[in-house]
């Protein structure tokens, strides 16, 4: 499951590249705007920054910008330095690899093998899925009905 960490800076990084363009955005404007506390917001975008998605100004004018297009910033990358990563088990994982304890036939495992699939579909979808992408995205969801009466 996707942590709150991780949902947040996707928020945040999605506000960003709508802004791209136009300028810094404090970090105030980002949480108020996004409905993120902004003491969590200051250490998500702080990692970001650290990790190269991520420039920073300081003083009157500044704020956070992307470090590169949205076209270039992937949703996995945001993912994975965020939460870590994506394989649901360590035996699939590419970046954090580590036997099961308890398994006795890696290679003829039928769990390991489903996660691996779990695991690349995962990988398929936020490794080709841009920050412009979501931009795209936006509106496209499915319409909540509601019934005043």
């Amino acid at each position: 499951m996707l942590s709150s960490k991780a949902k947040y800076g996707l928020k945040a990084m999605v506000h960003l590249a709508i802004n791209e363009g136009k300028g810094p955005s404090l970090i105030a404007d980002v949480a108020e705007s996004e409905h993120i506390p902004k003491k969590f917001l200051d250490a998500i975008l702080l990692e970001m920054k650290n990790q190269g998605l991520l420039s920073s100004k300081k003083g009157k004018g500044g704020g956070y910008v992307l470090a590169r297009p949205a076209t270039r910033i992937t949703v996995g990358e945001i993912v994975r330095i965020l939460d870590g990563p994506l394989a649901p088990v360590a035996c699939v994982s590419h970046t954090a690899y580590r036997r099961c304890t308890d398994c006795v036939d890696e290679a003829g495992c039928s769990v390991r093998s489903v996660m691996q699939d779990v695991r690349d579909a995962i990988a398929s979808i936020l490794d080709n899925t841009s920050l412009a992408d979501m931009i795209a995205r936006i509106g496209q969801g499915k319409p909540v009905l509601v019934y005043d009466i």
